[in-house]
């Protein structure tokens, strides 16, 4: 039984750095949008960040629009992957709090349940890292981006 245990481990041990190189991806991509939008239109970034109770939406405005344009490109390479998880973590922690939560949980009501995943995510890449398909493994060593 220990034998096929441990070969089972091993077996299913193969794919997990292509998913997490396929997760990374994908939440890379899914910050893409709402990060040009931000970075296009900066002033009404500012507005709407006005408008919904954000304290000091100028410089919160700037704060998220570049830690969102950064994580797609760390979360794309596997670069700093669990210290820009951690940053992206507290911006979707606002995005919740400040803009969805008041419409519940469901996505089709502009809820909280997209953010929620995309925060669940970020938890994952800040606890298991990147995989071995990254920058980080290549850059500093190996165990890095495990």
């Amino acid at each position: 039984m220990r034998d096929f245990l441990a070969e089972y481990s091993v077996l299913v041990s193969y794919p997990k750095h292509l998913v997490l190189f396929f997760a990374r991806i994908a939440v890379a991509y899914g910050f893409t949008y709402p990060a040009l939008l931000k970075m296009q239109d900066m002033q009404g970034t500012v507005k709407w960040f006005e408008s919904i109770g954000i304290p000091f939406a100028s410089l919160m405005g700037m704060m998220v629009s570049y830690i969102e344009m950064l994580g797609i490109i760390c979360l794309t390479l596997g670069l700093f992957t669990r210290y820009i998880s951690i940053l992206l973590s507290f911006v979707m922690m606002g995005a919740i709090f400040f803009v969805h939560w008041k419409h519940g949980f469901p996505a089709a009501d502009n809820g909280i349940e997209i953010p929620l995943y995309y925060f669940i995510f970020l938890m994952l890449f800040a606890s298991f890292g990147p995989g071995k398909y990254s920058l980080d493994r290549f850059v500093f060593g190996e165990g890095k981006g495990d």
